[in-house]
């Protein structure tokens, strides 16, 4: 199957590594952490590439930008749930590096990507002029 275009972006590719380390670490988690907390962080993590794979499939900058940023929002939620499972003893101090070194290479991609997608509306938006 040949790749689409939001499968060629880092932060697609770093926001599957997100997702597939939490599930590796949440799959083993006892059944009340699992069930509360767990399925949370999995939902968040799940949803970043999803929503960042649904913009680039709309077909304009500005559905693309729009999803791009609840993308950005879900990795927000993330952190906000790796800090619960953190202070609740639900990660290990390695568990959580690991996501936390991914999450920090995320955001500030994703933002840099929202902006990029930005600037290509205004130059659509402002009409050039050939003197």
């Amino acid at each position: 199957m040949q790749k689409t275009n939001f499968e060629k972006l880092d932060i697609y590719r770093l926001s599957e590594e997100l997702s597939d380390a939490i599930w590796k670490i949440v799959y083993s988690w006892k059944y009340l952490p699992l069930h509360t907390v767990g399925k949370q962080l999995i939902t968040a993590a799940d949803s970043i590439g999803a929503n960042i794979a649904e913009g680039a499939g709309r077909g304009s900058y500005a559905d693309n930008r729009r999803f791009a940023i609840i993308a950005r929002g879900s990795l927000f939620e993330v952190k906000h749930w790796l800090k619960r499972s953190s202070s609740r003893e639900m990660l290990t101090k390695d568990e959580l590096e690991i996501l936390v070194k991914l999450v920090d290479e995320l955001t500030p991609r994703l933002s840099a990507y929202i902006n990029s997608i930005s600037r290509k509306m205004t130059n659509i938006q402002r009409p050039t002029t050939n003197n």
